[in-house]
């Protein structure tokens, strides 16, 4: 994906990564008793096989959070049936319509079914969407929130700010429009944050 707002910029377009896995784990062996978790973010972190790198995080002791955009299913199935993740963090880009504009990918299918499983295995998760008011409007909130419903999601919904940087991805600056949140319709517990 390359969503407009990522402030990634730098993870995103790495040919290699800063650090290897080697360096990471030598750092966390000197967190150990001083640090609880672990967050796997990226780019898109599930985009790797995670599983002997998860097996080192738990073997020190650390909970592991997946920050995911979803769209590598069978990675994230794996390290859930595997017992590997704590909680996952869904990035819930956009409704459908309008997810191809946003992300410019062609992975809702994708995501989808990570949505779905997630919701099915009752593991600890959140959904959330990174709202910038010139991109997503009052009712493509609303439109996540039904298909939210519709699929059996219950916890909370946690709307995000779009932060602008100087390592956006698109050329975003502040949204013009301002987003009315008496407008939004629903039975979830929403956060704004």
């Amino acid at each position: 994906m390359r969503c407009d707002y990522c402030y990634n910029k730098d993870i995103v377009f790495a040919k290699d990564g800063k650090y290897s896995y080697k360096d990471i784990l030598d750092f966390l062996k000197t967190r150990v008793n001083l640090l609880e978790a672990v967050v796997l973010s990226g780019g898109e972190a599930s985009s790797y096989n995670l599983v002997p790198f998860c097996l080192k995080i738990k073997e020190l002791g650390f909970k592991i959070k997946l920050d995911t955009n979803g769209t590598n299913f069978l990675h994230v199935e794996e390290l859930i049936k595997l017992n590997l993740l704590d909680y996952v963090a869904l990035d819930y880009k956009a409704p459908m319509a309008k997810f191809t504009q946003i992300t410019h990918s062609n992975k809702f299918d994708e995501f989808s079914k990570t949505l779905d499983f997630l919701i099915e295995q009752n593991i600890d998760f959140e959904a959330r969407t990174t709202l910038h008011s010139d991109l997503l409007s009052e009712s493509d909130i609303n439109e996540i929130i039904n298909d939210l419903t519709k699929r059996g999601y219950k916890k909370e919904y946690y709307i995000q700010e779009f932060v602008e940087t100087e390592s956006n991805i698109g050329d975003l600056k502040r949204a013009k429009k301002s987003f009315d949140k008496s407008l939004l319709q629903s039975d979830l517990k929403i956060v704004f944050r």
